[in-house]
């Protein structure tokens, strides 16, 4: 069972290598491009923080890293390029046995979702064109965030507004009766915009009414009690 971050964020560097790669902890032997490792800091950043390890291999092996400015460096242009909004992040460099390792630590963010953004060539076209997406950290990979879990992120900016009426009765009768709903079912069930049922649901999941559950890149709604 992976430790929590705040249960991490004190431990010696070896205790930390020794949890491997979890939900709160990743592993770079070697960082080259901004865009890869801005990947796990904007997942870090949406789900729950962590630290990025630069100079421990895979199977925990502290390789350690030649230059701590090069390294700062693809950091700092990791996130000045590829996150935004952008976030506040804390490094350190420790050493193991004349090995420097560089810990990148991240912290849950109050301003999500961030978004990862790359340049990446057209299919169609071959232009080159500027892609957003939202990771967030799952076990010990990172995902791409569905629609759903975008959305609930950015109504916890703002304060809940819950009003409780005819679709609201209708969407837990169903549940009570089918278990599961998604956005475009209940879109579909009462007769509104996709967005305004995926709005609706979320600030029933906000209540504790309801829960949103993810299976791959499939977002589904369920009753919170089951």
């Amino acid at each position: 069972m992976s430790l929590t971050w705040s249960q991490l964020e004190n431990m010696p560097l070896l205790d930390i290598i020794g949890q491997g790669e979890t939900r709160h902890t990743e592993f770079k032997r070697l960082v080259h491009s901004p865009a890869k490792i801005a990947k796990s800091i904007v997942a870090f950043a949406n789900t729950e923080g962590g630290v990025i390890l630069i100079g421990v291999d895979d199977d925990k092996r502290i390789t350690g890293i030649h230059s701590e400015k090069e390294m700062l460096e693809v950091i700092h242009d990791a996130v000045k390029m590829h996150v935004e909004p952008k976030l506040q992040i804390e490094t350190e460099a420790m050493e193991y046995k004349k090995r420097l390792v560089l810990m990148v630590i991240v912290p849950e963010s109050s301003e999500k979702p961030h978004y990862h953004i790359a340049v990446e060539r057209d299919p169609d076209t071959l232009k080159e064109v500027s892609v957003k997406k939202v990771y967030m950290r799952e076990e010990s990979h990172n995902k791409v965030a569905t629609p759903d879990r975008v959305c609930l992120m950015e109504s916890a900016r703002n304060p809940l507004r819950l009003s409780f009426g005819a679709n609201e009765k209708m969407l837990l009768g169903y549940l009570e009766k089918n278990t599961t709903i998604t956005a475009k079912e209940f879109s579909s069930l009462a007769g509104i915009p996709i967005q305004k049922a995926m709005q609706t649901l979320v600030a029933l999941v906000r209540s504790g009414a309801i829960k949103l559950c993810t299976d791959g890149q499939r977002s589904y709604y369920c009753l919170q009690n089951i």
